[in-house]
């Protein structure tokens, strides 16, 4: 398939790359650009981007004769888009190895349903991307694959869990990724490389093919959802993959087509906001991300309320880490067994591996002194049984109910909050998974997100960041800030949120965001 690139001169790679999705799709799809060129085209930038970041790990041959199954069917909503996959995404051939070494040899027997939703809607995966060990880590880096970096500045990181898609997508060797999202996985390294990503509802796209290091574990929803530079991109994306084919493939999946007349509407909105969920003190640049996005759709003439997420503390310690590590962590540890440990996962598996009466001795120790970090190593002790599991499941959903209720007394249509940012320091993600706060707290709630990259760090946040304390004075709180320092000029992201199953809503909102970030950059120019 790269070979196929030196057979395929004076084709004007840089006006293919300087393409928005839509404007690609166009011209594949009124003929005044083939398949092939636009294929070979990202094979070739793709390469060049790996060879500076690392982020792919495998390039399929397969993709022409994808190439050529697409020539032959009825043009799809994709026909002819090379498009990206996350490592953990199973396509045919190839193993969904998780950054770990016993995977290696088992290479999958069938493609995942989104690949093969993707491939009937006429696009051509041509890549699979790195991701973190295991999956559960905000990093990117593997003994298998190695270490993904920031395409911005390669003293950070892509952040993780698809981090090798974001970065891909971020430097122009990717026009549309696939990642998968269990707290931050998506959101996270879209934030930190300057793109837009979306996470939908649990089951309104399949994760049939989807690895998860912790199957079965459904406290803590894992989702697929696409990553792209523009929300008009993911809209197109999702307008794609809901149909007919995907509701046949995996019934599972409640039959709900894109709905177009809620993504179009021009309704002005009720919008909530927060800039700080009182658990992890959002760097500058997050805080002003918010507070500047929150001005210009008040400008724009939405409705903006301050609003508070309830109980963050009970979130993050019952719901999130007691939900995801209900078996205390030894499903998770177990996929360590026989393998080396990447540095990005040293200091979260020293955690896990601790033996419970540690953990006990060390929450009592450390209850007075750091609050926060005793309470989380408690948290990892898991349920400890059926009936306190259940107890969990009934504790989620009542926090669900009181989320809601609050939303609904405020009649919000959607919420505005921080997207965890800027790019982190490379060794930094992988002691820092507790700060995906703003970001698993809708995942335990199973609510549709999204992340807009609204602007960049400035002198002044990183001049502001020497007073940050954070609102424990703990290791955590000194580390965010190590983490985030030195990031002047990476972007930074808004998050926005919808109630379940209101995906067009929140795409809607997105764009939103993204028309009055755009108009200001724009007058700035000026």
């Amino acid at each position: 398939c790269v070979c196929s690139v030196l057979q395929n001169p004076g084709v004007k790679g840089a006006s293919i790359l300087s393409l928005s999705l839509a404007e690609l799709s166009a011209k594949l799809k009124d003929g005044s650009l083939s398949p092939e060129s636009v294929l070979y085209t990202y094979i070739e930038k793709a390469l060049e981007v790996t060879h500076q970041i690392n982020c792919v790990t495998d390039f399929l041959p397969e993709c022409e004769e994808q190439l050529q199954e697409v020539k032959k069917r009825e043009k799809g909503l994709l026909y002819g888009v090379p498009v990206s996959i996350k490592e953990n995404v199973a396509c045919k051939g190839y193993p969904n190895t998780l950054g770990l070494v016993k995977f290696l040899d088992c290479p999958e027997q069938d493609d995942s349903v989104i690949v093969k939703v993707l491939k009937k809607q006429g696009a051509i995966p041509f890549v699979k991307t790195n991701t973190s060990q295991a999956i559960l880590n905000i990093d990117c880096g593997n003994t298998v694959f190695g270490q993904t970096l920031n395409p911005f500045n390669h003293k950070k990181t892509s952040g993780g869990s698809s981090g090798g898609e974001a970065a891909l997508v971020a430097a122009g060797g990717s026009i549309l990724g696939i990642g998968t999202d269990v707290a931050a996985s998506i959101r996270v390294p879209c934030g930190f490389c300057g793109i837009c990503g979306f996470k939908p509802t649990g089951y309104r796209i399949s994760v049939k093919g989807a690895t998860s290091p912790v199957a079965g574990m459904n406290s803590v929803i894992s989702v697929t959802g696409p990553m792209t530079k523009d929300v008009d991109s993911l809209v197109l994306c999702m307008r794609a993959l809901l149909c007919d084919e995907m509701f046949l493939l995996d019934p599972a999946v409640p039959p709900l087509p894109f709905n177009d007349e809620i993504y179009s509407s021009s309704k002005p909105l009720r919008i909530g906001y927060y800039d700080d969920d009182g658990y992890f003190e959002p760097s500058p640049s997050m805080r002003r991300a918010v507070q500047e996005t929150r001005k210009l759709l008040q400008e724009a003439g939405h409705t903006l309320i301050p609003f508070t997420p309830p109980r963050i503390d009970f979130l993050v310690d019952e719901l999130f880490t007691k939900g995801l590590y209900a078996d205390g962590t030894s499903t998770l540890v177990e996929k360590f067994d026989g393998e080396f440990v990447d540095s990005t996962w040293t200091n979260q598996l020293r955690c896990y591996r601790m033996p419970n009466l540690l953990k006990r001795i060390l929450y009592f120790i450390l209850i007075p002194v750091f609050p926060r970090i005793s309470r989380h190593l408690h948290a990892l002790l898991g349920v400890g049984s059926v009936k306190n599991f259940w107890k969990n499941n009934a504790d989620r959903m009542a926090y669900r109910d009181e989320f809601i209720a609050e939303w609904r007394k405020m009649k919000l249509d959607v919420i505005l909050c921080p997207a965890l940012g800027p790019a982190f320091n490379l060794g930094y993600a992988g002691k820092l998974f507790v700060a995906t706060t703003y970001t698993h707290l809708y995942n335990v709630l199973n609510f549709p997100c999204g992340v807009v990259p609204v602007t960049t760090v400035t002198q002044a946040d990183e001049d502001e960041l020497k007073l940050y304390k954070g609102h424990y004075g703990d290791p955590w709180d000194k580390r965010m800030k190590e983490a985030v320092e030195g990031g002047v000029g990476l972007p930074v992201a808004v998050q926005c949120v919808a109630l379940p199953w209101q995906e067009e809503l929140c795409l809607r909102f997105m764009k939103e965001v993204e028309i009055v970030s755009t108009e200001r950059r724009g007058r700035r120019k000026i």
